[in-house]
């Protein structure tokens, strides 16, 4: 069930089109007040919903890059399997260009190495958006998924901020038929029991917080994942081409830890020694 829960992006009826630097902009000033004070300890803000078999989540990030390093990485199709690899369930990225196209073979899979005969192949189309000087936008799409998933979709807008940092919209969704609602349905009574999201829907009378569960709480922690993998991927710039792939891995897994209540799935040295083989596999094309 986790290939349900880590496959990538979108169902057109909750994936809004881009507004633009201007309403990116008035977002980031309604946003300063939960950017500034919020459980995770970093300027950002989550928020998930869910329609008629389709869910969605969006995160708005401050991004401690200046906006010039944002768009060159972001904005580069190129680049984006190096992002998406680091994700824990993601086990194959590959770019190719047909007929003017850029497309991403992507294989999605479990918590551990996999051959990709056993892993869920799903293919995104890259569509280029804006690249100017105060906005960058960008999305991929899938049209189907895993058993009865669909119109998966991950698109990102950033603008540059006064002072030398960025702010950054990802957003992530998909839509679900009634297998795949059945067979999270099973996933969630059973090994996904625990799994909660990050929005709180509730609090006990000790103050304690209940947080979301269910579909939501599958795309907020994917979510996360994406937005994590993008962050460390920007981190990874700063250190020498060979040792760029290991910065990212450690950041990405440390940034994970943060929030162990919903991300924490495997230890350290297995994600370091899963990742680094299949960054390996990935610099090969595969039939």
């Amino acid at each position: 069930m986790a290939l349900l829960t880590s496959t990538l992006a979108s169902r057109p009826a909750l994936a809004d089109e881009p507004a633009g630097a201007a309403a990116l902009k008035a977002k980031y000033e309604e946003l300063q007040g939960e950017l500034a004070d919020n459980q995770f300890k970093r300027p950002l803000y989550l928020k998930s919903s869910e329609g008629s078999g389709a869910v969605k989540g969006d995160i708005y990030a401050v991004l401690g890059y200046p906006f010039a390093q944002v768009r060159e990485a972001l904005g580069a199709p190129e680049n984006w399997c190096d992002i998406l690899i680091l994700h824990l369930n993601t086990k194959y990225c590959r770019l190719s260009t047909a007929q003017g196209k850029s497309m991403l073979r992507m294989h999605v899979g479990k918590k551990i190495e996999q051959d990709l005969s056993d892993t869920y192949r799903v293919d995104f189309s890259y569509r280029g958006g804006a690249a100017g000087a105060d906005y960058l936008s960008s999305s991929m799409q899938a049209d189907k998924g895993p058993l009865d998933t669909a119109d998966y979709r991950i698109q990102i807008e950033a603008i540059p901020l006064a002072d030398g940092r960025s702010f950054l919209h990802l957003s992530y969704s998909y839509s679900y038929g009634m297998a795949s609602k059945l067979a999270l349905r099973a996933y969630l009574m059973t090994v996904g029991r625990d799994k909660v999201g990050f929005t709180v829907v509730k609090r006990n009378a000790d103050g304690q917080p209940q947080y979301v569960d269910g579909t939501r709480a599958t795309v907020e922690r994917n979510t996360m994942r994406y937005y994590l993998a993008i962050d460390a991927y920007l981190s990874g710039l700063s250190a020498p081409p060979q040792q760029r792939l290991d910065k990212r891995l450690e950041a990405w897994f440390a940034a994970t830890e943060q929030y162990p209540r919903q991300l924490h799935e495997v230890e350290r040295e297995s994600y370091l020694s899963m990742k680094r083989n299949e960054y390996v596999r990935q610099q090969k094309q595969v039939d």
